[in-house]
C-alpha cells in the first residue's frame, strides 16, 4: 500500500513539473514574441536603409546605367514602315511612351526598322521594349553605328547583338546586351523581325535606352532609370 502511496505521489510531482515547464516555456516565447523584443522595430530609423538595400539588391540593372532618352539626336531619328497616326515618337519620346493611349505600330507587315543617332558617344547596356501580348515584339536585332539600313541589306550584316523578348520584357523587364559590342555607339538601328503572335501588325509601345555616356563628366544630366 506504502508503494502505491509513493508511486502516486511521485507521478502527481511529475506532472507538476511538467506543467510549470510549458508554462515557462509558453512565457518566453511570448516574450521573444513580444514586439518590444525585437531587433527592428517599425518606427526605427534604419528600417528605411534597410528596404533601400533590399531594393538595390533585387534590382537587375547596374549602378551608374541610366536612360539615355536625352542623348538622342530627334532630327535624324527615323523608322520604316511605321504607320502614320502611330509612329516611333510615340514609342520613343518621354512622355508619349508611358500614355497607354500612344504606340508605334507597324504599316504593310510586321516587320519595323528603327534608327536612334545620338548627340554624344554612347555605352549601351540593355533595352527595354513594352508591347501588347500578341502584337508585341518578339525577334529583336540590333546593330551599332550601321548607316543607311534598310529592309533590302538588312539581312546582310550580323547584328551586334539579338534578343527574343519574353513575357517579363514586353511587361518593361529590361533586356541586358552584350556590353562589350555596345561600347562606342554614335547610333543605333534596331529591327523588329516579328512578333509575339506572327500577325501581319506588330506594336511597340515603349522603347528605352539604358547605359551611360562616354564622356563622364556629362553623367550628372542623365535622367536615372529609377525615375522612369
Amino acid at each position: 500500500m506504502r508503494c502505491i502511496i509513493c508511486c502516486t505521489r511521485i507521478l502527481m510531482g511529475l506532472a507538476s513539473l511538467v506543467k510549470l515547464a510549458q508554462v515557462t516555456i509558453t512565457k518566453k516565447a511570448l516574450v521573444f514574441l513580444s514586439p518590444s523584443s525585437f531587433s527592428l522595430d517599425l518606427s526605427d530609423s534604419t528600417l528605411p536603409l534597410f528596404l533601400s538595400m533590399a531594393s538595390a539588391a533585387s534590382s537587375t540593372l547596374q549602378r551608374g546605367q541610366a536612360d539615355l532618352v536625352d542623348f538622342i539626336d530627334w532630327t535624324g531619328v527615323e523608322c520604316l514602315n511605321q504607320s502614320g497616326s502611330n509612329s516611333i515618337a510615340n514609342a520613343l519620346k518621354q512622355g508619349y511612351r508611358d500614355d497607354d493611349g500612344l504606340n508605334l505600330t507597324s504599316d504593310s507587315d510586321e516587320q519595323l526598322l528603327i534608327y536612334i543617332p545620338f548627340m554624344q558617344v554612347i555605352k549601351l547596356h540593355s533595352i527595354v521594349v513594352k508591347g501588347p501580348e500578341e502584337e508585341g515584339p518578339r525577334t529583336v536585332k540590333l546593330f551599332s553605328n550601321k548607316e543607311h539600313m534598310g529592309f533590302s541589306n538588312v539581312n546582310d550584316y550580323p547584328p551586334s547583338d539579338t534578343v527574343v523578348l519574353s513575357d517579363e520584357h514586353l511587361k518593361g523587364k529590361p533586356a541586358p546586351l552584350k556590353y562589350v559590342k555596345f561600347q562606342n555607339v554614335r547610333s543605333l538601328t534596331i529591327f523588329i523581325e516579328d512578333n509575339q503572335g506572327g500577325g501581319d501588325v506588330s506594336i511597340v509601345q515603349k522603347i528605352a535606352l539604358i547605359g551611360s555616356t562616354v564622356d563622364t563628366t556629362n553623367m550628372k544630366d542623365l535622367k536615372k532609370i529609377e525615375e522612369h
